[in-house]
């Protein structure tokens, strides 16, 4: 029996962010919300999902097969999706075996899983990396680490209409760009997509520069015969993967006593204290009105911070 695309479309809620520093730049701050879609399949993950489990209902699919770490939002959020609709997953997961929150979580909710050690993992960038898999998995479809590539790029196009949709209700008759954490390049594809150079999109990357996601930036881009162009990638990775510093944490603790939005530390905040370093550099001009991915990934928390 082939898998059946669930017809559920999740709305994220467009909220203003007032804060000390952007209102002393006189720059406003409106807040699309993905972490608050769903408590299981939250974030972006959703949206990246969505034209992978059509592509894999067009195959005759039962179920998806994927990548990621111990404390994958993308593998808890496919996970989550299996176990509520009812199709079976797979994930092949970096390093050795380790039992984080996520990783029971994955356990619980019916994921195979398979520790394919460090080198192993590296492997996944090989011509022939998903031969072996799909010999294993034949009616499993293969969905790229983070759920990136073109489809997962289309999915999260529609969060352009989303915002969009909810400008008037802020009082804004548009805004002047689009900021978000960057982690596979997908997602910030996919508002590029969607914009086709209406407005800029501004990411911040929160990987090393050897994770080659302004490449796979250009990639999806080519795959859909769009210009390489709309957008701009800022280093935001604080020294790595991962990488939580003190400044970081504090940073969090106090934009959260403030605004009650929860963030987490390896994506959303880093995204964040990139955007407030460049607004009190003057990098936008006053009256800038931004529009700001909260792309999700909490549950990542239990075991990150």
């Amino acid at each position: 029996m082939s898998l059946v695309v669930p017809q559920w479309a999740p709305r994220a809620p467009l909220e203003p962010l007032h804060l000390d520093w952007l209102a002393q730049a006189g720059v406003e701050l409106a807040v699309l919300r993905l972490d608050l879609i769903d408590s299981l399949i939250s974030g972006n993950k959703w949206f990246k999902l969505t034209q992978h489990l059509v592509t894999a209902a067009v195959e005759g699919a039962d179920g998806l097969i994927s990548l990621g770490g111990a404390h994958s939002n993308h593998l808890h959020a496919l996970a989550a999706a299996g176990k509520r609709f009812s199709f079976p997953t797979a994930g092949l997961l970096r390093g050795e075996p380790q039992y984080t929150p996520t990783v029971r979580d994955l356990q619980a909710w019916g994921m195979q899983l398979h520790w394919l050690g460090y080198g192993g993992y590296r492997a996944r960038h090989r011509p022939d990396f998903w031969a072996e898999w799909q010999a294993r998995y034949p009616k499993l479809h293969a969905v790229p680490e983070g759920g990136g590539g073109l489809p997962g790029a289309l999915g999260c196009a529609v969060l352009v209409m989303q915002a969009r949709e909810q400008l008037a209700a802020l009082g804004w008759a548009d805004y002047d760009g689009w900021w978000l954490a960057v982690g596979t390049g997908t997602t910030l594809a996919g508002l590029v997509l969607a914009e086709a150079g209406a407005h800029p999109v501004f990411g911040a990357v929160a990987v090393p520069g050897d994770h080659g996601v302004a490449q796979q930036v250009q990639m999806i881009l080519r795959q859909a015969n769009v210009a390489d162009r709309g957008y701009h990638l800022l280093d935001a990775c604080r020294g790595g993967f991962a990488k939580v510093d003190a400044e970081l944490e504090r940073f969090i603790l106090e934009l959260e006593a403030c605004s009650g939005v929860p963030l987490e530390p390896l994506y959303t905040a880093k995204a964040l204290m990139a955007l407030r370093q460049q607004v009190e550099a003057g990098y936008f001009a006053p009256g800038s009105r931004l529009l700001f991915v909260h792309t999700g990934g909490l549950q990542g928390r239990r075991g990150a911070v």
